[in-house]
């Protein structure tokens, strides 16, 4: 019996002894696995933190936009070319993007006055941008704090007075005139923008780079004013031009005139020339006559001179046998002379 049981009691501490060496080989395993996540592990997070430095310290720099880098709040420096740049991950360092875009801004309807003392309604607009330098964006960034909104509200207020001071530089026929080459609008907005120009830049950093008219209109007063001097204006020229009219009038009558005096002279001469012409040649018809037929001639002549005194009208109570009515009772003389008739 005790033999039996001293067997088995020995065999029982053997299995467990080869017990006991298999869970000690087990634990020897374990503790070196567990030994090496922890590695694994720190390498993992420092590459994640790393990651993650890496992803906050890129600063994406966007066409149309400058970035501003601040440090603790300040600003440090100015990024302006479009691309990837880097920066301290916050807190220390942050970034404001600046808008570079070109923007336009209206004045609204002003009433200003001109310089001969009248009222006109305008409206101007003026195309701005903040100017991409270093200094200008930093310039702007803090005399509107990076709100171009707020900008626009005292641009508007810059325009505004710049208007007044331009308007009373110009009289209102340079402004508003039937005659095109009369309106000065483009000096007016020439003025406008020297007016704003240097002082946006140097108070906001803005650029400028157009200033126009939108509209100009004018209040009822100031319109019956232009209405009466248009109407004046047109008065005076219809004048003008009646008068010029009326001279060449005159001239064109006096040349007219002129010409007939002269062509009535010619004529006058001409007719001279022929009655003289005429008389000569009648008195050699004469002369012919005569010599051909003396009788004949007398005849005629004293037809010749009843025509002359006797008219339609004329009573005569003449002696019949004198000359020129002797003939009447003659009658024609024959070709030896002597009368037709007896006495």
């Amino acid at each position: 019996m005790s033999l039996f049981h001293s067997h088995d009691h020995h065999d029982h501490a053997g299995h467990d002894h080869g017990h006991a060496g298999h869970h000690h080989g087990h634990h020897h395993g374990d503790a070196s696995a567990a030994a090496g996540f922890p590695w694994r592990r720190t390498a993992l997070a420092a590459l994640l933190i790393a990651f993650a430095v890496a992803a906050a310290s890129l600063v994406q720099v966007r066409s149309g936009e400058a970035t501003v880098i601040t440090r603790f709040g300040n600003p440090s420096r100015v990024l302006l070319e479009p691309g990837l740049s880097w920066r301290w991950p916050a807190p220390f360092e942050a970034t404001i993007p600046v808008d570079l875009r070109l923007r336009t801004t209206s004045s609204g309807l002003q009433d200003v006055g001109t310089r001969d003392g009248l009222r006109i309604i305008v409206q101007a607009y003026v195309a701005w941008q903040v100017q991409g330098d270093p200094d200008n964006v930093q310039r702007f960034m803090r005399a509107v704090q990076n709100q171009p909104d707020e900008a626009a509200r005292q641009i508007r207020t810059f325009v505004g007075s710049a208007l007044e001071t331009t308007a009373s530089s110009f009289d209102l026929a340079s402004l508003v005139n039937t005659d095109a080459s009369q309106v000065r609008i483009a000096d007016f907005e020439n003025q406008l923008r020297q007016q704003i120009d240097q002082q946006l830049l140097t108070t906001y950093g803005v650029r400028v780079l157009q200033v126009g008219i939108e509209r100009l209109t004018l209040p009822s007063v100031t319109l019956n004013a232009t209405v009466d001097r248009m109407r004046a204006e047109r008065e005076t020229i219809a004048t003008e031009r009646t008068a010029v009219g009326k001279r060449e009038a005159a001239q064109i009558r006096a040349a007219a005139e002129r010409d007939a005096r002269i062509v009535e002279a010619d004529a006058t001469v001409k007719a001279a020339d022929i009655e003289a012409q005429s008389r000569v040649e009648a008195a050699q018809i004469y002369g012919r006559a005569y010599a051909g037929s003396p009788q004949l001639y007398n005849l005629l002549r004293s037809l010749d001179t009843l025509g002359t005194v006797v008219t339609p009208g004329t009573k005569l109570i003449l002696r019949t046998d004198a000359a020129p009515f002797r003939v009447l009772v003659d009658g024609p003389p024959t070709l030896d002379g002597k009368s037709g008739s007896q006495p």
